[in-house]
């Protein structure tokens, strides 16, 4: 494994803050997530209805493909995204012996991180933190750039797996790179963790098939904190940060087990079984329980109590309540006032249960016009956006019941999760970066 540092001249008892420890972080998307690592924008209200002629402040193309989720901060959307070095471009064929589920890179990459323009979707700078072919492929459906990037204002992080993690500041200069070495995933489906920027510690999972582990950084300088060996094959999960009695905790899913953290020594505090196997959704927190969710070939769901969580509680009082129905695959469930909500696999079906009880709130109920779902829902100004693979987005009221407030469609296709700032909703399309925000009253 080779490793370069580069230096360069809200609730008491439980709480996600990922990386929004300022007031100014809670106004901006600053990490997968948003700013509470929930889903929520607590203080956006973008707009209801769009379409390809409506409500586009600007739509732009992103070279190359990737499907994390844009990050916004100050006057910049960050995306990272990797580039073929010649163009046109086709991927390889399926790989050798599998369904055609698979496919292997067909030649080099530019993983690449580019800052826009928020006030008019051009590109404000452009960073390629590394050119090669990829060890290993990816799904059909994925991409060699599916993690986000993640900022607290200050650093400003790209991860590429295996390509490398990267530690640039807003500006775009590098202040320190890691190598962790090269993931072999699950039947080559590629990777797809964002990091967690939580004060001063920057944290990376690094589940596959072969050594896994999760590790703690210095985020300005790069100096490992603290690693520890993890039990787990491939997992896709981001880790969340919470609160718990005045400590700070990371929690982190897995096929096997879903544990908590501490995050100043790296030592285990608690752990819960129960998911099933290709965990994607990364669990998201609130109400002083951390909900945990997986969606393959069966289907969990946990709300586990952080308060005096300690050793195994698989058994125990501090799963506060399950349910094992119309689970997710790929999208992230969504907490969002007292509701958590929830998508049935990769499809549009929706289920809301209460957040603190578990209680049904409704569903499962099937969006109009979606078909098919990789991103994970938002929710904004008691509005919840669901973003379908086909392009149709279906905005419900949040609330009790299911109501339908829009059906909004646009001429893309679409993995990536949307990031809501201010009036503006950020849509990443295999071909396009959409910024749609109604224009200015007059």
């Amino acid at each position: 494994m080779k490793r370069l540092v580069i230096a360069s001249t809200c609730c008491a008892l439980v709480a996600s803050f990922a990386v929004a420890e300022t007031e100014a972080g809670t106004d901006y998307w600053p990490q997968w997530r948003g700013p509470l690592a929930s889903g929520a924008a607590p203080t956006a209200d973008p707009p209801v209805t769009w379409s390809e002629t409506d409500n586009v402040r600007w739509k732009v193309p992103i070279p190359g493909k990737g499907h994390g989720s844009p990050v916004v901060w100050g006057d910049h959307v960050f995306v990272l995204t990797a580039v073929p070095v010649e163009s046109p471009q086709s991927e390889g064929s399926p790989q050798e012996g599998e369904r055609p589920r698979g496919v292997q890179p067909a030649g080099p990459l530019r993983s690449t991180l580019l800052a826009i323009d928020r006030a008019t979707g051009e590109i404000a700078w452009e960073r390629v933190a590394r050119e090669e072919v990829p060890h290993e492929g990816t799904h059909t459906d994925g991409s060699w750039a599916s993690a986000s990037a993640v900022t607290d204002g200050e650093v400003l992080v790209a991860n590429f797996g295996s390509r490398g993690l990267y530690a640039y500041d807003l500006s775009g200069e590098l202040l320190w790179s890691t190598d962790l070495g090269d993931m072999e995933t699950r039947r080559g489906f590629g990777e797809g963790s964002t990091p967690l920027l939580a004060g001063g510690t920057l944290v990376v999972t690094w589940d596959h098939e072969g050594e896994s582990f999760v590790v703690a950084f210095d985020k300005t300088s790069g100096r490992e904190i603290w690693r520890r060996q993890r039990d787990e094959v491939t997992t896709w999960a981001t880790p969340i940060v919470v609160e718990v009695d005045g400590s700070r905790q990371v929690v982190v899913s897995g096929t096997g087990r879903v544990r908590g953290y501490d995050l100043e020594s790296g030592d285990v505090v608690w752990e819960a079984g129960g998911q099933t196997v290709n965990v994607v959704p990364s669990p998201v927190s609130a109400h002083g329980l951390v909900y945990a969710t997986s969606g393959f070939r069966g289907s969990a769901l946990k709300a586990i109590r952080l308060a005096g969580a300690a050793g195994d509680v698989t058994d125990s009082d501090a799963i506060a309540w399950s349910h094992d129905r119309d689970t997710p695959y790929v999208p992230s469930p969504l907490v969002y006032g007292d509701q958590i909500y929830f998508l049935k696999v990769n499809s549009g079906i929706v289920t809301s249960l209460d957040a603190e009880s578990g209680e049904l709130r409704y569903g499962p109920e099937r969006l109009p016009g979606i078909d098919g779902v990789y991103a994970s829902p938002v929710a904004a100004a008691d509005r919840v956006y669901i973003v379908g693979r086909n392009g149709t987005t279906v905005v419900l009221r949040h609330g009790e019941g299911f109501e339908v407030l829009a059906e909004n469609a646009l001429d893309d296709d679409f993995s990536a999760s949307p990031a809501v700032v201010d009036s503006e909703i950020y849509l990443r399309g295999h071909g396009h970066l959409y910024c749609l925000a109604a224009p200015p009253s007059s």
